[in-house]
């Protein structure tokens, strides 16, 4: 009886968590907790971990495309898979301290890698390696990211690839 009753939970917990459309990681995580661990499934090119980070309307702000992406979907397959299919070895690393107010994070950081795979719209590999640095602000709510801004170098960056 006692084993149905925990099963009957379980269950009523997960089917909960399913419809709160917050990931399913530790219970409460500060601001900081998630970014760090975001990083660290890029770091493992596990795109569909480091995805699992995003609320589901996720707004995800590029400076060098100019208009966010929104969606956990579309974010997902027009930046993480785009990025490890193009760089399977790339790093991408926090430099320094982060600062943490309330609900956002920003931080510098370096984004490194050979770009030994094809873009997703078509550009072929370059084989060459790259390093360039930029700066991310987030804002997480319910231990998700709702809003992602990248702040980087694009011109360095396409001229060690050679595409400028």
């Amino acid at each position: 009886m006692k084993r149905r009753t925990l099963l009957a939970a379980f269950g009523g917990i997960c089917l909960a968590s399913t419809f709160v459309g917050a990931p399913v990681h530790a219970a409460e995580q500060t601001p900081l907790e998630v970014v760090q661990q975001y990083l660290a499934a890029w770091n493992a090119h596990d795109a569909t971990k480091a995805a699992s980070y995003f609320d589901e309307k996720v707004s995800y702000y590029d400076a060098s495309v100019g208009k966010p992406t929104v969606g956990k979907a579309e974010a997902k397959a027009a930046v993480i898979d785009s990025f490890m299919a193009a760089v399977p070895d790339l790093k991408w690393v926090m430099r320094g301290d982060p600062i943490v107010s309330g609900n956002k994070v920003s931080f510098e950081w370096t984004f490194s890698g050979k770009n030994s795979g094809a873009w997703a719209d078509g550009t072929k590999a370059t084989d060459k390696s790259f390093s360039f640095d930029g700066a991310s602000v987030f804002v997480i709510e319910n231990n998700a990211i709702k809003q992602q801004s990248d702040y980087y170098d694009a011109l360095g960056f396409y001229k060690q690839l050679g595409l400028m």
